[in-house]
């Protein structure tokens, strides 16, 4: 996923950030974004200072912003749009039922009033459920409950999924989970500032229960037991760079043989209770977390699983709760963890949670309004053109077989372009949605996304199927269902706009289609055929030689700094890495064969391939807190955005030629890395 791939700046959209209304048409400015430039760097020594370097003076991160940014900027900017479609919405006095259930969603969640006045209440019925909790038998029926009626990742995640040797069926899936902290490797490191988050995060938790009305005292114990029992499940559970290979996460089971590891567990009553269909076999991610969570269930106290259950309660539901839950999820999350200054408006909240929560709904009314067919054509032209590139690509390595080339070149055919919006949209008839009970609607949609989830077990697998909504500003690759995916969002002007200069349209969109394409073919991806089965299509020599070169890009980021003495963990970015640096490529090709015979003039300055590279440079100009970064070092699947531009130019000769590098500069790598 190359998040919010953008090839120029909406230069009007400095000033508008200061008014605090929605917008009617998204604001629109078809040429590069020459002056957030800084031409005083030399671009061979620090090509993203030279590309991006007044952004920063130009555009100071706000205060609700961890980080800001062009895609940053630009789906804000979607969002405000958003806003008025809700706005609109919730103010009709006709309405088709998509727009009264967007409409009644957003303003529920924007008066305030009501959700103050109502207090804890929403959380009255778990908390009761929890009392009456008995024994460790009980926790099943709880925990289904639990996990039907919210998004909690209480003790474990369970779900739908593809079955990892036949794509083409869905299969249930258990996974890891239990966490309220980002990832398992706060609970295990032990350098002092994990050690400070770890006990900052006791303390929130303490806080937390004491607004369900504990008293100090039994909320400091129990936020001790929930600190314990969290630490324990995230002991043996997989960090984030061995959950990238696909084979330590497929251990398919049989149901008896899940409950022999958990027997302290009955999953009978925890499937019956969820609505799921009769389950002979699943997919169990791993068995090491399941032995732990026995072992957690016949050691720990009912009086601490009771602690656990209460805190994963209210942090579950705390973003639809009054103000002071709201406030003191975010001083945790987002001020102390990310280093945000100030909560974002409540138009920002309510718009992220109808998009969300009825993506579909909403992206129906948003694609009717902005997004025309000719757009779906023209970005479905342009991803045929780098697909044929990488075709040629394919076979014209050195370092590859025959047999292997043409499994490649098979998967790379087999793959489904889904361009803007679905074929089919979800149907939201049977959820309920009340113009005066957020804290209700959430959860009957949290209800009725989950019983959609348990209905596909068994059943074949809908490859047209989307998993971002319409007006989401992103893209992304799927490697079981072998397929790319460019929402509406993305597509929109300035984002993306055939009528726009060639080059920096190739060098950014382009090159975000060329990402995607590459992330079928990364240490990842590689390891899917042509259908999404995970097998291993490559002969041997073949992949060593791919391991020889992704290990090229992975020393190369190992050797950033993130932050202090932290390295970017490049074992965690290589697919990220590799899809950058070849999606690039791709695109490069591409432009030039798309403009073959062109006299292609300079513009602003710059000429025809400086102009290329500075597109592909600039979606990524901004800025992060110090706090972020730190945070995004240890769970972020992507680089910093300075060496996703510098560690790619660096290894392009094409780059050289154009600002005529001289060997041995910075953005001019003598052992350059080369994969696709």
């Amino acid at each position: 996923m190359r998040r919010f791939s953008v090839f120029v700046l909406l230069l009007s959209s400095v000033l508008l950030y200061a008014q605090e209304t929605p917008l009617t048409v998204l604001p629109y400015t078809p040429s590069l974004a020459t002056q957030f430039m800084d031409k005083s760097v030399d671009p061979c020594v620090d090509f993203y200072k030279y590309a991006c370097g007044n952004w920063n003076k130009l555009n100071p991160i706000p205060g609700d912003q961890a980080s800001w940014d062009v895609y940053g900027k630009l789906a804000d900017e979607n969002m405000r749009f958003l806003w008025g479609v809700l706005e609109q919405a919730a103010q009709a006095k006709e309405r088709n039922a998509n727009e009264q259930k967007i409409g009644d969603y957003f303003h529920a969640c924007m008066n305030v009033d009501a959700i103050g006045a109502a207090g804890a209440k929403p959380l009255a019925a778990g908390l009761a459920a929890i009392a009456a909790l008995q024994s460790p038998n009980d926790l099943a029926a709880y925990v289904a409950e639990e996990h039907k009626q919210s998004q909690s990742n209480l003790m474990f995640g369970f779900g739908s999924g593809q079955d990892y040797d036949d794509s083409s069926r869905v299969i249930a899936h258990a996974g890891s989970g239990g966490l309220g902290l980002p990832d398992r490797d706060y609970y295990t490191k032990t350098d002092a500032k994990s050690q400070e988050i770890r006990q900052r995060y006791v303390k929130h938790v303490q806080s937390m229960l004491e607004m369900t009305g504990e008293s100090p005292a039994d909320a400091q114990t129990d936020a001790q037991a929930v600190m314990t029992i969290e630490t324990d499940l995230a002991t043996p559970a997989l960090t984030r760079v061995e959950k990238r290979n696909p084979y330590n996460l497929k251990h398919k089971l049989s149901l008896a043989d899940l409950q022999r590891l958990t027997p302290a567990f009955d999953w009978n009553i925890y499937l019956a209770k969820l609505g799921a269909p009769t389950i002979q076999e699943l997919n169990v991610s791993e068995p090491k977390f399941y032995q732990r969570l026995n072992v957690e269930l016949t050691t720990q106290s009912m009086a601490a699983w009771k602690a656990y259950l209460r805190w994963h309660l209210v942090h579950s539901r705390a973003n639809v709760l009054a103000a002071r839950f709201d406030n003191a999820n975010f001083d945790f999350y987002s001020a102390y963890l990310r280093g945000v200054k100030q909560m974002p408006p409540r138009w920002k909240k309510c718009t992220r949670m109808v998009d969300h929560q009825l993506g579909d709904a909403l992206g129906q009314v948003f694609v009717a309004k902005t997004f025309a067919p000719r757009t779906k054509q023209d970005a479905l032209q342009m991803t045929q053109q780098i697909e044929a590139e990488m075709g040629t690509d394919i076979k014209s390595l050195t370092w590859m077989s025959d047999d292997t080339k043409q499994q490649a070149l098979k998967k790379l055919h087999g793959i489904v372009n889904k361009i803007g919006y679905p074929d089919k949209w979800r149907d939201y008839s049977s959820v309920q949605i009340q113009p005066d009970d957020f804290a209700g609607n959430a959860g009957r949609v949290w209800t009725f996304d989950t019983r959609r989830d348990m209905l596909k077990i068994g059943k074949p697998v809908d490859r047209a199927e989307w998993f971002i909504t319409p007006p989401t500003v992103n893209a992304y690759y799927d490697p079981q269902m072998n397929d790319i995916n460019f929402p509406g969002g993305v597509l929109q002007p300035p984002l993306f706009d055939p009528k726009m200069d060639a080059a920096p349209n190739y060098g950014n969109t382009g090159a975000t289609i060329g990402h995607e394409l590459t992330h079928g073919f990364d240490d990842e991806g590689r390891q899917f055929d042509s259908t999404g089965n995970l097998k291993d299509w490559w002969a041997s020599a073949d992949a060593k030689a791919f391991e020889e070169r992704v290990s090229c890009v992975r020393k190369q980021y190992a050797g950033y700094v993130v932050i202090d003495d932290i390295h970017i963990n490049s074992s965690l970015t290589l697919g990220e890495d590799v899809a950058d640096l070849g999606g690039t490529f791709l695109a490069y090709v591409a432009w030039k064969h798309a403009t073959e015979g062109q006299k292609l003039q300079p513009a602003d300055g710059l000429k025809p391939d400086q102009r290329f590279f500075v597109g592909m440079a600039q979606w990524a100009c901004g800025d992060e807190r110090p706090e972020s970064k730190r945070l995004h070092a240890a769970i972020d699947p992507h680089s910093p955005a300075e060496y996703r531009i510098n560690g790619v130019v660096a290894n392009l000769p094409e780059f050289g030629q154009a600002f005529a590098c001289k060997a041995g500069q910075p953005m001019m790598r003598v052992n350059s890395c080369r994969v696709w």
